[in-house]
C-alpha cells in the first residue's frame, strides 16, 4: 500500500496525503486533483477502489497495429500530443508479433475504464476478421473513432484518407509518364482500403477481368512485397502503385533483384509519404497521408462524444496529396 501511494503520488505530482484523501472519498480536494490521481492509478495499473470504479478515467486508448511502419508513431505523436491539451491521458496500445492481441488490449482498457478508444489500421480494416471485440465497447457505450476504412457495419465514426483520390493520383502520375502496363501490390483480399484502391483503380483505368494479372496482394511487409512485386515486374509492368511506402519499398527491391533499375525500368508509387522517405535510394515517390490533420480530427471526435454531444456515424474523407521524388520517371523508351 505504501509503495503504490508513492508511486501514484509521484505520477500525478501531489502529496502521499493526498492520494489516500482521494482513494478513501474524502472531501478536501479539487476535482482536477481527484482526476490527475485516479488517472495515475489507471495509467500505472492499479485497481481503483471499488466505489470508484463505475467512473471514467480521463485515460484514452490508442491502439495500432505495429509501429514499425513509421506512419503509426507519426498518428500517435499528433494523437497523444492532441489528447494532452484537451487533458486526457493516452494510453498506447501496440501489438506486437506473439503479444497482446487487439481483444486482450480491448479488454484491458475497458478494466481501467478509459474514456474512449482510438484505432488505426486494426481487425476493423479486415473484412474477414473478428469483430465481436468492437462490439463490446458498442455495448459499454464507449467512444470509439476508427481511422482509415473499415467494415461499415460497425457504425462508429471513421476518418479516413481519400482512396479513390489516392488512386487517380498515383495513375494519373504514371500514364503522364507514359507508363502503359501499370499494376498494383495491394494488402491482403479482405483489406478494406485496399479493396477502395482497387475499385478506384478499376474506375480510373478502365480495367476488366484480363487485368487480374496487374493487381497482386501482400501482407504489409517488404519480404511480402518482394514476393509480389516480382511476378508484376516479371509479367512486363514497368509503373507499381503499393498501397504503403513499405510495400513500395519491397517492391524497389524485388526490381533490383531481377536486375532492373528504379526508376529507369520500373516506376514505383508508395502511399503514406512516412518519415525517411526522403533518405531512401531512390528518394520515393508517395501519396502523403494528412496524419496530422486526420489525428486531430479522430481526437475532436472522440472528445466531442466524451463529453456527451452527438456524432454522426458517418466517414470524413480528407484529400492526400502526391509527392513526386527520384522513384518515377518516364517509362522505358520514352
Amino acid at each position: 500500500m505504501t509503495k503504490r501511494l508513492t508511486e501514484v503520488a509521484k505520477k500525478a505530482g501531489v502529496s502521499e496525503a493526498t492520494v489516500s484523501r482521494v482513494l478513501n472519498g474524502r472531501d478536501g480536494v479539487s476535482e482536477a486533483t481527484r482526476t490527475a490521481v485516479l488517472t495515475a492509478l489507471d495509467v500505472l495499473g492499479y485497481e481503483r477502489p471499488t466505489k470508484l470504479r463505475g467512473e471514467r478515467a480521463r485515460l484514452v486508448g490508442l491502439v495500432l497495429p505495429e509501429l514499425q511502419n513509421p506512419i503509426f508513431p507519426a498518428l500517435a505523436e499528433v494523437v497523444t500530443g492532441s489528447l494532452a491539451q484537451r487533458g486526457y491521458t493516452p494510453a498506447l496500445c501496440a501489438r506486437t508479433i506473439g503479444g497482446v492481441s487487439e481483444m486482450d488490449y480491448v479488454e484491458m482498457l475497458l478494466d481501467h475504464q478509459v474514456s474512449g478508444v482510438i484505432f488505426a489500421g486494426g481487425s476493423y480494416a479486415l473484412a474477414d476478421a473478428k469483430h465481436d471485440h468492437y462490439r463490446r465497447l458498442t455495448d459499454r457505450g464507449l467512444p470509439v473513432v476508427l481511422v482509415n476504412a473499415g467494415v461499415d457495419e460497425l457504425g462508429f465514426p471513421r476518418v479516413s484518407t481519400d482512396d479513390a483520390v489516392a488512386v487517380e493520383q498515383a495513375y494519373g502520375h504514371l500514364r503522364s509518364l507514359g507508363h502503359e502496363r501499370i499494376g498494383m501490390v495491394l494488402g491482403p483480399e479482405g483489406h478494406v482500403p485496399s479493396r477502395r484502391k482497387l475499385d478506384a483503380m478499376i474506375q480510373v483505368a478502365g480495367w476488366d477481368e484480363g487485368d487480374a494479372e496487374c493487381v497482386e496482394r501482400s501482407s504489409f511487409s517488404m519480404e511480402g512485397a518482394r514476393v509480389a512485386a516480382t511476378k508484376l515486374v516479371e509479367r512486363g509492368v514497368t509503373g507499381i502503385i503499393c498501397a504503403s511506402d513499405v510495400l513500395a519499398l519491397g517492391t524497389i527491391r524485388a526490381a533490383r533483384r531481377l536486375g532492373r533499375s528504379v526508376p529507369a525500368d520500373v516506376s514505383v508509387v508508395g502511399y503514406d509519404d512516412s518519415a525517411f522517405m526522403t533518405c531512401t535510394d531512390p528518394p520515393l515517390t508517395t501519396v502523403r497521408q494528412p496524419i496530422e490533420t486526420m489525428g486531430q480530427a479522430a481526437v475532436d471526435l472522440l472528445v466531442t462524444q466524451i463529453e456527451g454531444a452527438g456524432v454522426l456515424q458517418d466517414e470524413l474523407l480528407f484529400e492526400p496529396e502526391l509527392v513526386v521524388r527520384g522513384s518515377t520517371a518516364p517509362a522505358p523508351g520514352r
